[in-house]
C-alpha cells in the first residue's frame, strides 16, 4: 500500500499492510523547534524549518525525517490572516496580544495566555468585539514569495503529486476552548452555570465564526484532504473538566451544528482532539459526527486502551496513545518499544489505528523515540537503518 491507500484502510476499519504513521501533520502530532533540532542534530540533517505555531514554537520536520521514518500524512493549513501575521512577536519581547485579543507571555516552551479580552464583557459586547476575519484573503491566498501558489493549489498539487494522506490542520481551540481561554477559565465555568445567557451567547458566536473559518477552509481543501482536524479539551488527568450533564446542554449541540457542517463540505473524516480522562464523552463524540479520536491519553484516569478499543473500536478510528508524560521523555528505548508494541496491538489490532504521540514531542529527550518506536512500528527487517 501506499500512504493514502494505507490510511484510507484504517479509516474504513480494514487492515492495512502496516500501521500508518503521523509526526507533524497536525499540531497536536507534531514536534517543538527545540526537539526538532535535537532531532536534526541525532540524523546529522541540516534544515531551517520556520515555526508554523508560535504559540506552542511548532514545526513541521524536514521532508527527509517524514521520508526516512514513514510518516504517511501531510499537513495542510489555513494561513493567517495579515493582521495575525502582523501580530507576532518579532523580536526580544516578552508579551504580545494574539489575533483573538488575549495577551500572551513568553515562557520556556509557550507563549501562555495571561490577558482575557471578555473577562468582563456583557452580551452585548460580543456583538462590538473585534472578531478575527475569516474571510481575509491571506488566508488562502499567495500573497508572499515564501507562499506564491494559493492554498487550493497547495492541496490540490499534494493530492496529484503525492500519494500522501491530507490532513487539515486545526483552526487553534475549540468553541468550548475559545471560550474559556478569552473569557478565563474560571470566569466562563462559572458563567454555565450562573450566568447561562452569556454562555450560550458567546458559544453561539463562536460557532458562527468557526462556520465561516470553515466554509472558506474547506472551499479551498475539501476536496482534497482525507481528515479534517478539530478539537476541544474535555478532560483533566483525574476526571472529565465538566459534567457530561453540562456537555450535553451547552456544548454537545453546537459541536453537533459544526460537525455536520463540516461533513456537508467534505468526504473527509473528522479527528477530535480532546487531551485527558474523557472516556464518559466518546459516545458523546461519536453521536456528533467524530470518525477519530485523539490522543488516548493513556496516563489519565480510566483511558485503558484496551477497554477503548473493545467498546468503541469498531465505530471510532483511534489516533494516538504513546505516552508523552512518562514513557518518551523518561523510559529506557527498550521500555519505548515495548509500550508501542502494546498499543499497536491493542489500538490497531483489526485496523482502527494511526500511530502518534500523545501530544507534539516537546523535549529533545523525546527523541530516545527514535530508538524506540520507529523500530518498533516498522519492524527492523523492513527499515533497520532506523535502530541506531
Amino acid at each position: 500500500m501506499n500512504s493514502r491507500e494505507r490510511v484510507m484502510a484504517v479509516l474504513r476499519h480494514e487492515s492495512p499492510d502496516r500501521v500508518p504513521v503521523d509526526l507533524g501533520s497536525t499540531a497536536v502530532s507534531g514536534i517543538h523547534q527545540r526537539a526538532n533540532d535535537g532531532l536534526k542534530a541525532l540524523l546529522g540533517i541540516e534544515a531551517d524549518e520556520p515555526v508554523h505555531d508560535v504559540v506552542q514554537g511548532l514545526v513541521v520536520p524536514d521532508e527527509r525525517i517524514l521520508r526516512r521514518f514513514g510518516v504517511d500524512l501531510r499537513r495542510v493549513a489555513l494561513r493567517p490572516s495579515s493582521s495575525a501575521t502582523a501580530a507576532l512577536p518579532s523580536g526580544g519581547e516578552d508579551t504580545y496580544r494574539d489575533e483573538w485579543g488575549m495577551r500572551r507571555q513568553r515562557t520556556d516552551l509557550y507563549w501562555e495566555i495571561v490577558g482575557h479580552p471578555l473577562a468582563d464583557a456583557k452580551v452585548e459586547d460580543l456583538r462590538h468585539y473585534p472578531w478575527p476575519d475569516p474571510h481575509d484573503p491571506g488566508r488562502v491566498a499567495g500573497t508572499s514569495a515564501m507562499l506564491s501558489t494559493s492554498l487550493a493549489e497547495e492541496a490540490h498539487r499534494l493530492y496529484e503529486e503525492t500519494d500522501y494522506a491530507l490532513v487539515a490542520d486545526f483552526l487553534g481551540g475549540g468553541i468550548f476552548e475559545q471560550a474559556l481561554w478569552m473569557r478565563g477559565f474560571e470566569r466562563f465555568m462559572m458563567d454555565m452555570v450562573s450566568d447561562e445567557p452569556f454562555a450560550t451567547a458567546l458559544l453561539d458566536t463562536l460557532l458562527e465564526l468557526y462556520i465561516e473559518f470553515y466554509a472558506v477552509y474547506l472551499e479551498a481543501v475539501g476536496p482534497y484532504v482525507q481528515i479534517v482536524a478539530v478539537g476541544d479539551d474535555l478532560g483533566m488527568q483525574t476526571g472529565p473538566l465538566i459534567s457530561p450533564r453540562l456537555y450535553r446542554r451547552l456544548i454537545k449541540p453546537r459541536h453537533r451544528e459544526l460537525y455536520d457542517f463540516i461533513h456537508s463540505r467534505t468526504e473527509a473524516k473528522i479527528m477530535h482532539h480532546t487531551y485527558g480522562s474523557v472516556f464518559p464523552f466518546v459516545q458523546d463524540l461519536i453521536d456528533v459526527g467524530v470518525d477519530i479520536l485523539n490522543p488516548i491519553q493513556t496516563s489519565a484516569r480510566g483511558m485503558d486502551p484496551a477497554a477503548l478499543k473493545r467498546e468503541f473500536g469498531e465505530r471510532l478510528v483511534f489516533h494516538g496513545g504513546i505516552d508523552v508524560q512518562q514513557i518518551l521523555p523518561f523510559a529506557t528505548p527498550e521500555r519505548v518499544r515495548e509500550e508501542v508494541r502494546h498499543i499497536v496491538a491493542t489500538l490497531g489490532q483489526g485496523g482502527g489505528y494511526i500511530f502518534a504521540p500523545s501530544h507534539a514531542s516537546q523535549l529533545k529527550a523525546h527523541f530516545g523515540l527514535s530508538r524506540g518506536i520507529f523500530p518498533a512500528v516498522r519492524g527492523k527487517s523492513r527499515q533497520p537503518d532506523l535502530d541506531f
